[in-house]
C-alpha cells in the first residue's frame, strides 16, 4: 500500500513536469516558426495541459480499465470548473475579456450535451469514438481559423504572447519535447499502476480512484496555469485553460476507452457525474453571463463553484465508504 502511494505521488509529479515540458518545447518550436500566439494557445497548450489525461486514459483504456479512463476524463472536467476556476477565484476575482472566450463557452455546452446524448444508453461504443474524434477535428478547424481572422488586438492573444517562451532555440525546444513526453507516457503508466493497486486494496471501482485521486492529479496543471494567470492579471488565460482542456477531455481523452476499450459503464456515471459535470458546466455559463457583472466570476461564486466540489467529493466517499 506504501509503496503504491509513493508511486501515486512521484507519478503526478513527474506528471505535471513533463506536461509543463512538453507544452514549453511545443509552444516554443510553434513560435520559432512563426505561427502566431492566438493559435499556439487554442491548439497547443490547450492540447498540452490535457496531455496527462490523455496519456492517463489511453495506458489505462490499453490495459483493461476503461472506468479509470472514463473517471479521469470527467472527473477532470467536475475538477475543473469546480476547483480550479473556484479557488482561483477566491484568491482574484476573474473578468473575461476576450471575444474568443465567450465565444468557445457555447462549444463547451454543446459537446458536453452531445456526450451525455452519446452515453445515455450506458454504453460507450466505438462509434461514440468515433464521433468524439470528428468532433474534434471540428473545433481544431474552427480554432485555427478563428486564430487567423481575430484581431491582433484579442485580449487572449496579447496574454499568449507574453506567455509562449521566445529565447529558447528549436533545438532545445525539440529536447524539451522529447523529454516532456518521454516522462508523460513513463510517469502516466505509474499512476495507472498505482491508482489501480489502490483501487483493489480499498475494493472500490477503477472509476471512482479516476474521478477522485487521478482526476485531481492530472487537473494540476490547468490548475497551476490558471492560479499564474490569475496573479498575472491575465484572467483570460486563466479561464481559458479550464474551457480548452475541458473541450479537449471529452473529445480527445474520453474518445480513447470508446476506440480501444468499448463497453457499458457503471451505472453511477448517469446517474450521478455525467449531471454533475452537465449541471457545473450550465452554471460556469451563467455565472460568466448572467449572474452579477457580465463576464465576470467573483469571489462569492468562487466559494459558490468550491463548495459543489467539495460536496460532490463527499457524496463520492459516503456511496462507497
Amino acid at each position: 500500500m506504501l509503496i503504491d502511494i509513493v508511486v501515486i505521488i512521484v507519478g503526478l509529479a513527474a506528471l505535471v513536469w513533463s506536461a509543463d515540458r512538453f507544452v514549453i518545447g511545443a509552444a516554443a518550436i510553434a513560435n520559432n516558426f512563426g505561427v502566431s500566439p492566438l493559435l499556439i494557445g487554442l491548439t497547443i497548450v490547450g492540447f498540452g495541459t490535457s496531455a496527462p489525461e490523455i496519456m492517463v486514459s489511453g495506458i489505462a483504456s490499453l490495459e483493461g480499465n476503461p472506468g479509470l479512463a472514463i473517471g479521469n476524463a470527467i472527473g477532470s472536467n467536475i475538477a475543473n470548473i469546480a476547483l480550479i476556476l473556484g479557488v482561483t477565484a477566491l484568491i482574484a476575482p476573474l473578468r473575461v475579456h476576450s471575444g474568443v472566450l465567450k465565444r468557445e463557452y457555447p462549444i463547451l455546452l454543446g459537446v458536453t450535451l452531445i456526450t451525455f446524448a452519446l452515453m445515455l444508453n450506458g454504453v460507450l461504443e466505438a462509434l461514440d469514438g468515433v464521433i468524439l474524434l470528428v468532433l474534434l477535428v471540428l473545433v481544431l478547424f474552427w480554432m485555427v481559423r478563428t486564430a487567423k481572422s481575430g484581431p491582433a488586438d484579442e485580449p487572449l492573444a496579447v496574454e499568449f504572447d507574453a506567455e509562449i517562451p521566445k529565447e529558447i532555440s528549436t533545438r532545445m525546444a525539440i529536447v524539451w519535447l522529447v523529454i516532456g513526453l518521454a516522462v508523460l507516457l513513463v510517469s502516466s503508466r505509474m499512476l495507472v499502476w498505482g491508482a489501480t493497486n489502490i483501487a483493489v486494496a480499498f475494493g472500490v471501482s477503477d472509476l471512482v480512484i479516476g474521478l477522485t485521486i487521478v482526476a485531481l492529479g492530472t487537473s494540476l496543471p490547468e490548475l497551476a496555469a490558471s492560479i499564474t494567470g490569475s496573479l498575472k492579471g491575465e484572467d483570460d488565460i486563466a479561464i481559458g485553460n479550464v474551457i480548452g482542456s475541458n473541450i479537449y477531455n471529452l473529445l480527445a481523452v474520453l474518445s480513447l476507452p470508446a476506440l480501444i476499450a468499448p463497453g457499458a459503464f457503471d451505472s453511477m456515471v448517469l446517474m450521478r457525474d455525467l449531471p454533475v459535470m452537465l449541471g457545473l458546466t450550465l452554471l460556469l455559463y451563467f455565472v460568466a453571463h448572467g449572474f452579477g457583472s457580465q463576464g465576470r466570476i467573483n469571489r462569492a461564486e468562487g466559494v459558490i463553484l468550491t463548495l459543489c466540489f467539495i460536496a460532490y467529493q463527499t457524496v463520492i466517499f459516503f456511496t462507497y465508504a
